[in-house]
């Protein structure tokens, strides 16, 4: 065993200050996972990778001896987290007292990285839950993959596959997600 996983054990059995000793171990990886996530959201944006993994962290340990089986279990959950964190500065963002629908202009497109809209986010998140009831291990590949901006090859090993299930299963999820996305 390693230390994120004794420490995920000594976390679940309500030890003090194993929750901080793991947050210590796992900061880089979290930090990184909301960094890509965040490179991927529309401008302006106004949190910061920083904030969204201490708002996810707040979320994970928030009960009471939360328990993770794992290693990967607790990094999907993570993701898990960062992206309902997402999805709900959307919803705010649509809001119309919030200013939902007015169009922005942006004074420099060049350089700019390619955004996705609130909407697109939101649908492609509806389209995840649906396809979550059916297609549970190609959804969790999807969450991993698209709100936290891992390589097949990092998803396929927290999810316990092969490359090469990871590849038939993200082919099979992008399709899927295309044609429910197309729906709407």
């Amino acid at each position: 065993m390693n230390d994120a996983t004794l420490l995920l054990a000594a976390v679940g059995n309500g030890e003090p200050e194993a929750a901080e000793r793991f947050l210590v171990v796992v900061y880089q990886e979290l930090r990184a996972l909301a960094s890509n996530r965040m490179a991927r959201e529309r401008a302006p944006q106004t949190l910061q990778p920083t904030a969204l993994v201490h708002e996810a962290w707040l979320r994970l340990i928030a009960s009471r001896n939360p328990r993770f089986a794992n290693r990967a279990h607790f990094f999907a959950a993570a993701a898990e987290a960062m992206r309902r964190i997402l999805i709900d500065r959307a919803r705010r963002r649509m809001a119309q007292r919030h200013g939902g629908g007015q169009e922005t202009a942006e004074l420099d497109v060049e350089g700019i990285v390619a955004t996705q809209p609130d909407e697109q986010m939101i649908a492609v998140h509806e389209s995840l839950d649906a396809m979550a009831q059916l297609y549970p291990r190609q959804a969790e590949l999807v969450k991993l993959r698209y709100f936290a901006g891992l390589t097949l090859e990092e998803t396929a090993e927290l999810l316990g596959v092969s490359l090469s299930t990871a590849k038939n299963d993200w082919m099979f999820a992008r399709t899927w997600l295309f044609r429910e996305l197309e729906r709407k």
